[in-house]
């Protein structure tokens, strides 16, 4: 059996699909570390860290700002289930900013029964969507 010459890359929240098109190759913030696909990659399940995520489609790179969930790996498809995945193009910077000065707000003065761990999530997310937003910009 020939090898697939792409990847079918779907990206889905609970609420709504997100991307869905043939690329050339995906990278992904797994729980374990980054991981790359290329089409015919062996099959594999992997679980999701909030991070950037990216996808060529010839000479051209998409980012998305994924936050947990599951990687699902085929020879020719990946399928993400994220439960937040935002394109780069389609991040607010100045929510995104906002949200990363609340989250430095509660980690710097921590109320009595502050969920710290919620709390550097929080800080994370934020930091993560700043950082993708900003390569689309640095696209343009």
């Amino acid at each position: 059996m020939p090898l697939p010459d792409h990847l079918t890359l779907t990206i889905v929240t609970p609420d709504h699909a997100v991307v869905r098109r043939e690329v050339d190759e995906v990278k992904a913030p797994g729980s374990e570390g980054s991981f790359g696909v290329l089409p015919g990659h062996t099959p594999f399940l992997a679980s999701l860290q909030a991070g950037e995520l990216w996808y060529r489609c010839g000479q051209d790179i998409s980012h998305v700002a994924v936050s947990f969930g599951f990687a699902e790996v085929l020879p020719d498809s990946v399928t993400i289930l994220a439960d937040v995945a935002e394109p780069a193009e389609t991040i607010d910077i100045h929510r995104a900013e906002s949200a990363r000065e609340r989250a430095r707000s509660r980690l710097d003065l921590p109320e009595p029964n502050l969920d710290f761990g919620r709390a550097r999530v929080a800080l994370r997310k934020s930091l993560v969507r700043l950082e993708v937003a900003k390569l689309a910009k640095s696209k343009a």
